[in-house]
């Protein structure tokens, strides 16, 4: 499949892997590529070093482009993007702040930047900083989500509709089918993550996988937003937000409650009580851990097979 998104990226499938926080080291990210679509290295946790051992494995791991996943408000933010601009890195896929910082500058060094929103109104703020493609991330996502809670199958045509850019769809698409009707409402590719944590290759600690394997139906809330919108899966950690917010406590007793390094105590570590275990609705419906490069092609195998039975 060819279009503006492929095109524009360099790669076969329109498939991306989402760049997800202790999930999405240098095996998972070059795995993708492998399999023809857009493998993604997750910086969000990573100190400087660790991001440019990450780019120097990634680099001899695959030929194919590959991403790094760049949170906007991330500390160090100005030796990551040096570290994304001397390993040439081609893409760089931007969340969690404002677009205009950094966009013009990777691009000066040849570097698409595709940026993560939730609602039209940032995607317009997007395009006007001038990136060139925009993930329109939908309520059923995993980890941070937008306030709006506007689900991936109504903002998905809002913003296609609404800029002059590639769209990619995520929050809650595991499936070729998923992408066919994200295809449908106007989208030129899709953003998988959930999926992607129950990879072979994915960092995540193998707690965090089977506990992601056994979720069912509804065993994720969307919660702390007052302070940042996240996806958990039910825990104690989890029971303890949701106590806090039903008796009304203020951001900065959540703040303190959710502390420092929660999330890599869950997904990195596998403390599944005290941490915090960010994943997308979706992980009710998956029971199987995958090499990365079979979940790329059954998903285009099956968004084939649907396309052909419409």
């Amino acid at each position: 499949m060819e279009n503006s998104l492929t095109q524009l990226l360099k790669i076969k499938y329109p498939i991306i892997q989402a760049g997800m926080i202790w999930c999405s080291d240098w095996p998972l990210a070059a795995a993708v590529s492998n399999a023809g679509g857009l493998g993604v290295i997750g910086s969000g946790g990573m100190y400087p070093d660790e991001l440019e051992e990450n780019l120097k494995a990634c680099t001899k791991a695959t030929q194919m482009p590959f991403a790094v996943n760049l949170p906007l408000l991330y500390p160090d933010i100005e030796q990551h993007v040096q570290h994304i601009i001397d390993y040439k890195v081609p893409i760089v896929i931007t969340s969690a702040g404002n677009p205009k910082t950094w966009t013009k500058k990777l691009q000066s060094h040849g570097i698409k930047v595709i940026h993560v929103v939730s609602s039209v109104r940032f995607a317009l703020k997007a395009e006007a900083a001038g990136v060139d493609a925009i993930v329109a991330e939908g309520f059923e996502a995993g980890g941070h989500n937008g306030r709006e809670e506007t689900t991936t199958f109504v903002l998905t045509p809002a913003i296609a509709d609404s800029v002059n850019i590639p769209v990619i769809s995520a929050g809650g698409i595991r499936c070729g089918r998923g992408m066919l009707a994200a295809i449908a409402l106007g989208a030129s590719g899709v953003q998988i993550g959930s999926r992607f944590v129950l990879s072979e290759e994915s960092s995540a600690h193998m707690n965090f996988k089977q506990a992601v394997c056994n979720a069912d139906e509804g065993d994720t809330e969307l919660r702390l937003k007052a302070v940042t919108p996240v996806r958990l899966l039910k825990s104690k950690f989890q029971e303890q937000v949701k106590e806090a917010e039903e008796r009304g406590a203020s951001p900065e007793e959540l703040e303190q409650l959710l502390g420092k390094g929660r999330s890599k105590k869950g997904m990195k570590l596998g403390d599944l009580q005290e941490g915090e275990l960010e994943i997308g609705q979706v992980s009710g419906y998956m029971d199987q851990i995958l090499p990365a490069g079979e979940i790329v092609t059954s998903i285009w195998a099956e968004y084939l097979q649907s396309k052909i039975a419409l």
